[in-house]
């Protein structure tokens, strides 16, 4: 990028951030997610880093949080609250502890008076990053004085009434001889701790019912209601909202006659320790790490075991835990240097389109696919998503060129959430659609929503249906992937997939740089392959809007091929789970005499297991669940299986009718979506006693 670009993107970076911070922070109805923010924050420091001239006092990068509302008094914090920057992976982790020791050793700091830092000699303390808000909380003579937000990091809201409806939060601290005493050398006797208010899972599904069973709009995220309970003008209405809260931080010295005098507190593991003496609620998860692998320990425990917790957690924070040292790091804009706020892989993130490329399906749909500059989603780096179709392009309002955020749709699949047109700089093109195939040069027809090539001879359509026909809800030919099938295409060794059966070692062998072992050993895994059961033969022939879950309920309705050949389109309307759309698909397929010729031959090399399904019992009957993120004990196939043997339904989307959502690791957008509608959502553990 250019200078003169670099510092055009930092402008209109600002512009977007305090948008959506204002959004967020101060209004409370954001219009983008967090994760999103996040990732445009993070492209902002990195371009602030590469040209440090362009940095601005008024960056969104040197600011906390937004303004107070109007309707509370503000209050001016003692010391500045700071915030944290994020990191996103190791790399980014290790790149903040090499900053640490560089900056460490020009300032002669370091464990040892005459030895220069190394990173043996930084620990660190780790806390769970908690979805809720940050709250500063002083206590004079004992009492709880003043509770605020943090506001714009130096003038936060007094919320000290809603603050008190916490019962987490002690109204007095108790100080009996043998306890901590606070410093009689100061005019008033302060003591000043910060910590974050949330709300548990279970009392967020519970509001978000009540919301929706009055029809009222229900909330995004746990944090929105936090927020949005302490800032209620009626105290007895964040009472209702049972809030919790951890203290964190602590902000003032102690005597030392009872042995934490001015620099007797060394650590903040040490912290956490007094905060739970004087009798504040503390996060027993907490750890100290020695090392930066100990914190990749921590970090990937609570990415795995997050859903365990009552609350929602987004990532950890991890501090140099020797305080001369934090302090002597200091802080650079908005946070301090020896802090970071490791997140968990992001659900969504910003990136720009670089250009919208046409892919050839099996069926002739010609699907626009936008090429990104690379970008990491939930610990995948993408490069590519899907656009469907030209109707969505315009629905989305997306030019190449445009700045982009990017989620995966089903946990898996990449997709453009929203285009942030206010970051466009004019230099952003229309696209427009192909007249003709770009592999057979055949003219489009437009059917719906879709433009297709009708050739169905068309090479590219050719190789998608071998692609499908390969895949591993199909066959699942072991080595066999898209750039063997390319060379069996390009050498004329296969016309249709059921060739794939009648390759010999021999044959493969004569391909460029395959070797005559592994030639055998494909000939041997397509053998191994010969038999099938009837739903995956059915997904196989790659028939148009026939996805595995219809696969599977033409095979339980009808139990053998031969009896769907020979069905009518009255038949397949019958089927409880299969629209009219889906029907005449299947009809069609059928209908068409050279499918029929070389659904004959394939059946000659193949054998079909048309053993009809047999439900074990109807435990699971009329509960319809959807599954998202990894299964630790068992395969997503195998847990689909459990359900339709004890009478349940599999759907691939969330909807008002879905009984539960099963969430296993790294959960994707159904997550999200069951927790607006209401849907009950199941822990892997939860569901396991169901199925049992």
């Amino acid at each position: 990028m250019q200078k003169n670009e670099a510092k055009k993107r930092i402008e209109k970076l600002k512009e977007a951030i305090n948008h959506h911070r204002y959004l967020y922070h101060v209004l409370d109805k954001p219009e983008i997610s967090d994760a999103a923010l996040d990732s445009l924050k993070k492209e902002l420091f990195d371009l602030e880093q590469q040209y440090p001239e362009f940095m601005t006092e008024d960056s969104p990068t040197q600011r906390v949080g937004g303004k107070p509302l109007k309707e509370f008094k503000k209050v001016k914090h003692p010391q500045r609250m700071l915030s944290f920057n994020d990191a996103f992976s190791k790399e980014d982790m290790q790149d903040w502890l090499n900053r640490i020791l560089k900056l460490l050793n020009n300032k002669s700091v370091s464990a040892s008076r005459n030895a220069r830092a190394t990173a043996g000699a930084v620990d660190f303390y780790c806390e769970l990053k908690i979805d809720g808000l940050a709250i500063e909380l002083i206590y004079e003579n004992g009492f709880l004085k003043t509770g605020s937000t943090r506001g714009d990091g130096t003038i936060g809201e007094n919320i000290t009434q809603n603050i008190k409806t916490v019962d987490a939060i002690p109204l007095k601290i108790d100080r009996p001889p043998t306890s901590i005493q606070l410093d009689r050398r100061r005019r008033s006797n302060k003591l000043v701790v910060r910590g974050e208010v949330f709300i548990s899972k279970k009392e967020f599904e519970s509001i978000n019912k009540i919301q929706k069973e009055k029809g009222s709009a229900v909330y995004a995220n746990p944090r929105n209601i936090a927020a949005g309970s302490v800032r209620q003008l009626d105290p007895k209405i964040t009472a209702l909202r049972h809030l919790d809260s951890f203290i964190y931080d602590l902000k003032t010295d102690f005597a030392s006659s009872v042995g934490y005098g001015r620099g007797a507190i060394k650590t903040h593991e040490q912290v956490h320790k007094i905060l739970k003496d004087l009798g504040f609620k503390t996060n027993t998860n907490n750890k100290y790490c020695k090392n930066l692998e100990e914190v990749f320990e921590f970090h990937s425990h609570w990415q795995k075991n997050r859903e365990k917790l009552c609350y929602e957690i987004d990532g950890i924070v991890v501090i140099v835990n020797n305080i001369k040292i934090f302090e002597k790091l200091g802080v650079i804009g908005k946070a301090p240097r020896g802090a970071i706020a490791f997140k968990f892989p992001q659900a969504e993130a910003t990136t720009k389109v670089l250009d919208i490329k046409i892919q050839v399906g099996r069926t002739g749909a010609m699907t626009p696919v936008a090429v990104l500059e690379p970008v990491q989603v939930t610990g995948i780096t993408i490069t590519r998503a899907t656009l469907h179709n030209e109707d969505e392009i315009k629905r989305l309002g997306l030019k190449v060129g445009d700045t982009v955020i990017v989620g995966r749709a089903g946990d898996v699949i990449p997709n453009i959430i929203k285009v942030l047109s206010e970051l466009r700089t004019g230099k952003e093109k229309n696209f427009k659609m192909l007249e003709k195939c770009p592999s057979c040069n055949t003219k489009l027809v437009k059917k719906d929503v879709l433009w297709r090539c009708p050739n169905e001879k068309c090479f590219a359509r050719r190789r998608r249906n071998f692609y499908h026909f390969a895949s591993r809800s199909a066959f699942n030919f072991d080595g066999l992937g898209p750039k063997i099938i390319d060379k069996l295409l390009d050498e004329g060794l296969v016309q249709d997939t059921s060739d794939l059966f009648d390759l010999k070692g021999g044959d493969i062998a004569l391909i460029e740089r395959f070797a005559e072992k592994s030639a055998e050993n494909l000939v041997k895994s397509i053998a191994e392959k010969k038999e099938i059961t009837l739903p995956k033969f059915i997904y196989a022939l790659g028939i148009r809007n026939i996805g595995e879950e219809t696969a599977r309920d033409l095979a339980d309705n009808f139990g053998s091929i031969s009896k769907i050949k020979n069905a009518k389109l009255e038949d397949f309307d019958k089927i409880l789970n299969i629209g009219p759309v889906v029907a005449k698909s299947v009809y069609e397929w059928f209908s068409e005499k050279d499918n029929i010729k070389f659904l004959e031959k394939l059946i000659r090399k193949v054998r079909i297991q048309n053993t009809e399904f047999r439900i074990q019992n109807s435990k699971l009957k009329g509960l319809t669940f959807v599954l998202t993120g990894k299964l630790e004990t068992m395969e997503r196939n195998q847990a689909k299986e459990r359900i339709r043997q004890l009478g349940g339904d599999i759907s691939e989307s969330v909807s008002s009718k879905t009984s539960y959502v099963v969430q296993g690791l790294d959960p994707g957008s159904k997550a999200e979506k069951a927790k607006n509608l209401g849907v009950k959502i199941l822990t892997e553990t939860e569901f396991l006693k169901i199925v049992k």
